[in-house]
């Protein structure tokens, strides 16, 4: 029987679709392994379900003999070396869509907290400085006719678009091109220096990849509006977070929401004592429907793998063909 290794702990309710197809061992750890600890265990795997966190690079693939299938648990996959997988003959899943309503969710929340001064309103209430109601006590930001840039035209970015438009918000979007969904909302299509200059909040929804590390950067930070809110659920590296800390010691921006870091999961340490910045541990699709849909999915892709059935979600589906 085929042996998948599974890097985090997953209930195994979660992984029914492999019962029965598959012998499968569940790592016990909540945290992280060791790269040479990810080596050891996926030696003699002939699959695996991985994390965003586990870097499939060169070097585990190279000492990973047995590896057939790859099925990551997320939606992105820029921690693993597709070009070497699929050189190997290795194929690569993700789990697309399960994930989409959750982490649009979570931005729309990370808006309300840094527009409605939610975390820093908490704070003051737990310190007992909750001293009675005053006109101007934690004024803060309706959102209602307001416009949101959405950076990113994908699946998360339009259901979060959806979202915005429905509190009565005015769309404006940078993609890699025109998405007609997007337009039904009426939204606007501009270059990301138009976006960045005109919206009252942005909200990052791109992948990792070379060109948009870093997309916003000093330069393009500073193109904001001094009231406006960055709302970013995507990948950290896509701000230079140094930089971002600067515009928010100095004020030059309302606030910021951050879901994922450039150095996850360590954080620029000046980020943790500003007030106009709430800070959340990479909880986009934390929830329970969607964390178990999702590992329902890499399940359903391994299975349909070794049972030669059509897999539900491929990035590199010429292996099948190769």
């Amino acid at each position: 029987m085929n042996r998948i290794f599974v890097t985090r702990y997953i209930p195994d309710d979660w992984l029914l679709p492999l019962k029965g197809i598959v012998e499968y061992k569940v790592s016990k750890e909540n945290l992280p392994l060791s790269h040479s600890e990810l080596m050891k265990e996926l030696k003699w795997a002939d699959g695996a379900i991985t994390m965003l966190s586990d870097k499939i690079d060169k070097e585990v693939l190279d000492n990973t003999p047995n590896l057939k299938i790859i099925a990551n648990y997320a939606v992105g996959y820029d921690n693993i070396d597709i070009n070497i997988a699929t050189e190997k003959g290795i194929l690569v899943t993700n789990t697309p869509d399960v994930l989409t309503n959750a982490t649009a969710e979570l931005a729309l929340s990370l808006m309300f907290a840094v527009g409605r001064k939610i975390a820093e309103a908490d704070r003051f209430t737990r310190e007992g400085r909750f001293e009675g109601w005053y006109p101007t006590l934690f004024l803060g930001k309706e959102f209602k006719e307001k416009t949101v840039g959405v950076i990113g035209a994908g699946r998360i970015g339009l259901a979060f678009a959806q979202k915005c438009s429905a509190l009565g918000m005015h769309i404006i979007y940078y993609s890699r091109q025109i998405n007609q969904n997007m337009e039904i909302l009426n939204a606007e299509f501009l270059p990301l220096d138009e976006v960045l200059k005109r919206a009252d909040i942005i909200s990052i929804h791109l992948p990792l990849t070379q060109k948009t590390h870093h997309l916003l950067n000093e330069e393009k930070l500073s193109l904001m509006k001094k009231d406006a809110i960055l709302i970013n659920t995507g990948r950290g590296p896509i701000i230079d977070e140094r930089a971002l800390t600067d515009i928010l010691k100095e004020n030059k921006i309302y606030g910021a929401g951050l879901d994922v870091y450039e150095y996850e999961p360590g954080i620029t340490r000046e980020l943790l004592s500003l007030a106009n910045v709430v800070l959340t541990p990479h909880i986009g699709s934390a929830t329970y429907e969607t964390r178990k849909n999702m590992a329902m999915l890499a399940a359903e892709n391994i299975a349909a793998f070794f049972l030669g059935k059509k897999l539900p979600t491929p990035i590199n589906p010429e292996v099948l063909n190769g």
